[in-house]
């Protein structure tokens, strides 16, 4: 039977849209924010996100595109403006929007918001990160990219604090942040770093010794994995992702895009 919306008692809509807000209110509940960033998505879903950060460097893209083809997963991909400009990376952008992933700000010049030592501070003014922003979209906007189909924010260096945070919300954005627990965000130190340097196998042994010890696993995980690094990093994690998404899916994790994992 085909139902004509105009037919359709007002009081219901009424209903049916209540009923969508509670539904909505009651998933971001189960979300794990951290400084007004949302962390983690929700715990009792076997889900997580991949996630893709890049500025300066890209050599991972062809091998990472492929392998999520390889598994039918969609990665989200978190790029500064640096990165959109370049033309060196250009083709790899239009060729990840055209597989469907996602495609995000992560700044425009990969500005550092608050000192390592002292997060409660700034360095940059309300002024400067907004023209920042601004910048960032306008790159993305080349491509296709609208403000409106890319609500989700991924600081640079993954470092903020409650004021970044709401500047972001009010500039329409929700600002999310990797999960912490894991050594995924080392995958771009250098050997030349002595005791900070994290090997590929280290990063990849603390994923499951992460997942063993947490009852909810990597559910709702936002796993983050450096798109390209120096160069000086010949163990390059990302040419590990064929068995990282082989295990998860064998753990009978799916993968989604982040704006799957966190919208409705």
């Amino acid at each position: 039977m085909r139902i004509r919306l105009h037919a359709v008692p007002p009081w219901c809509w009424i209903f049916l849209l209540t009923g969508f807000c509670l539904v909505a209110q009651e998933k971001e509940k189960t979300f794990v924010y951290d400084r007004g960033g949302i962390i983690r998505g929700d715990r009792t879903q076997k889900e997580l996100a991949l996630v893709f950060t890049g500025d300066s460097f890209a050599e991972g893209g062809a091998h990472i595109r492929q392998a999520l083809a390889r598994h039918h997963v969609k990665g989200s991909f978190f790029l500064t403006g640096n990165f959109y400009r370049n033309p060196e990376f250009q083709q790899l952008i239009k060729d990840l929007a055209a597989d469907g992933h996602y495609l995000g700000a992560h700044s425009d010049a990969h500005l550092l918001y608050c000192p390592w030592e002292n997060r409660d501070s700034v360095l940059v003014t309300r002024g400067q990160f907004e023209a920042d922003l601004a910048a960032n979209y306008r790159e993305m906007e080349r491509f296709g990219i609208s403000k409106a189909r890319a609500q989700y924010f991924l600081p640079p260096y993954e470092w903020y604090n409650e004021k970044i945070s709401a500047w972001v919300k009010a500039w329409g954005l929700t600002l999310v942040n990797f999960t912490p627990g894991t050594r995924t965000t080392a995958d771009y130190t250098v050997p030349e770093m002595g005791t900070r340097y994290v090997a590929s196998e280290t990063i990849m042994q603390s994923i499951w010794a992460y997942e063993r010890s947490d009852p909810a696993g990597l559910n709702g995980f936002v796993l983050l994995i450096h798109l390209g690094t120096d160069p000086r990093r010949t163990d390059k994690y990302y040419l590990r992702l064929d068995d990282l998404l082989a295990a998860l899916q064998a753990k009978g994790y799916r993968c989604k895009r982040i704006d799957e994992l966190l919208g409705m």
